[in-house]
């Protein structure tokens, strides 16, 4: 039988856990290329050495030389190259040392603002990880591109890297984590492109007069992937597309979805040291009621067992269902129920929820930032998870309430819709709620729906739970497919033919 290709990939992208991460993004970056390598393929992750990236902590060393990076109308710049590896793996990871582009406190912005050089820190690390390829002798058979902040590379593949020898036959991978952030700046920056000011056209680089990084990176890929199949369907209409619907369309036919994975290894009460009773599917009804008071006891709660506790562990933005969750909040505690809420965002919701814990002292508490193990902590002590989302490209919070027993309320949108079964009370299928219109209204009846089951219907919560432990989401499956992806784009890169009538060359 013949053995799978073998195959030569380079993941090019802004963020990656544990090093750099605001989002899913960076758990995606941080975990697939781990488990692609242990399917045998050679893969290699390129990112920026932010300020937040220590060298001796993560014991990175740096490589003999200088990377010199082409920046059109710029001239030549230049930056050194650290070398890791993702933890857990043997898989190299390459950070770009330019103190001018990355050496800053935050990884997109400070103080609410993106920084007035993202076009240029972008552009820098999509040319970058190109002509690191050079410098490392590493012919990769596909470069996979994430999001606006990488999606140029499909364009310098098909443009003034298409003849390199080292880059020139790869073909690109495109991921769509997140359709809303774009990378759209003024037309000046063709100039430091240095691709031609022809690809400045409405198929293309354009959108409203502005050179849009992720319509360039859509029209151009080899092929297209989101984080779920629901939001690949999602992407191609008006509510979901933020104005690209169109150029989306175009490409339907090499659009795929494949839902992220969780990383079990992390995320799993039989072993996580940041809950207080470690428990299984069998012992969960205990180990979650120990889990609850040590919460409770922690966030200045009454300690109750025979109150349902809701859990949200989220950025405190739009997206997430930020604003529907705090309209509906004064109608939902006026329920006999605690809430707590981790995280931070938007100023408006610090001080709300900040309001709402002095006003229900016995009710809601809140913590503004990230912290891991509380985050740990919420989901193991939970009756129930909140995701409000306005849209969910993937989700992971889901997963991780799935896997801990706690049955997660979602807005059916996206990766949320694909991951969480709707409950059935009679047959006691299903692992979670679900509403579907995006109003504070839908979300208290939905939360109420889950106070009656808490109280009324013990062991319609137990099968809950039951269902829910019983999933799996795993990045084995997940690399398995993105495998085949990239076999697919090779197979099209190689097949000329389609190249030259695209785009002519």
């Amino acid at each position: 039988m013949k053995q799978p290709q073998r195959l030569s990939i380079l993941f090019a992208a802004s963020e990656a856990t544990p090093f750099a991460k605001e989002g899913g993004l960076g758990d995606v970056v941080g975990a697939l290329p781990k488990y692609l390598a242990r399917m045998g393929h050679d893969v290699r992750v390129v990112i920026p050495r932010y300020w937040c990236v220590d060298r001796l902590s993560w014991g990175l060393k740096l490589l003999p030389g200088t990377l010199v990076v082409p920046m059109g109308s710029l001239g030549h710049q230049y930056c050194g190259v650290y070398e890791g590896r993702l933890p857990g793996s043997e898989v190299p990871v390459y950070f770009l040392e330019h103190e001018g582009y990355y050496g800053r406190s935050g990884l997109y912005q400070q103080g609410g603002q993106g920084y007035a050089d993202n076009d240029l820190r972008f552009v820098f690390l999509s040319k970058a990880s190109l002509e690191l390829c050079k410098m490392l002798h590493f012919h990769p058979d596909v470069v996979h591109a994430h999001d606006w902040h990488t999606g140029i590379i499909p364009a310098l593949l098909n443009t003034t890297y298409l003849h390199d020898r080292f880059v020139g036959h790869a073909a690109s991978l495109l991921t769509l984590h997140n359709m809303q952030h774009q990378g759209c700046f003024p037309p000046g920056l063709m100039d430091s492109l240095g691709i031609g000011w022809r690809h400045f056209n409405y198929l293309e680089l354009e959108k409203d007069d502005q050179v849009n990084l992720l319509k360039g990176g859509i029209y151009h890929a080899t092929l297209l992937n989101t984080v779920s199949e629901g939001y690949a369907r999602e992407i191609r209409t008006a509510e979901y597309g933020w104005g690209l619907e169109g150029v989306v369309q175009d490409r339907a036919a090499d659009l795929f979805g494949i839902l992220n994975g969780v990383d079990y290894e992390e995320w799993n009460p039989q072993h996580d040291p940041f809950i207080a009773k470690k428990y299984t599917a069998r012992t969960v009804k205990a180990g979650k009621a120990a889990c609850k008071r040590a919460l409770q006891e922690r966030m200045g709660l009454p300690v109750r067992d025979d109150v349902p506790l809701f859990g949200v562990v989220s950025r405190m933005v739009q997206q997430k269902g930020t604003d529907i969750l705090a309209e509906a909040l004064h109608r939902i505690l006026a329920m006999d129920v605690q809430f707590v809420v981790v995280g931070n965002g938007e100023p408006w919701a610090h001080f709300f929820f900040g309001d709402m814990a002095a006003l229900h002292p016995d009710k809601f508490a809140c913590f503004i930032g990230y912290d891991n193990p509380l985050a740990h902590q919420v989901e193991a002590a939970a009756d129930f998870f909140v995701m409000p989302s306005a849209f969910e490209p993937c989700g992971l919070n889901q997963m991780y309430s799935l896997a801990y027993g706690t049955p997660p309320i979602v807005r059916a949108t996206g990766g949320l819709d694909d991951s969480v079964e709707n409950f059935d009370e009679w047959n006691r299928t299903g692992d979670g709620f679900k509403f579907w219109s995006h109003s504070a209204t839908a979300l208290f009846d939905t939360v109420g729906w889950a106070v009656w089951t808490f109280y009324n219907n013990p062991r319609g919560l137990a099968a809950l739970r039951k269902n829910g432990m019983a999933k799996r989401f795993t990045w084995e499956a997940a690399a398995e497919n993105y495998a085949d992806l990239y076999r697919r784009a090779v197979r099209r890169r190689r097949g000329d033919e389609y190249y030259r009538n695209r785009f002519g060359h």
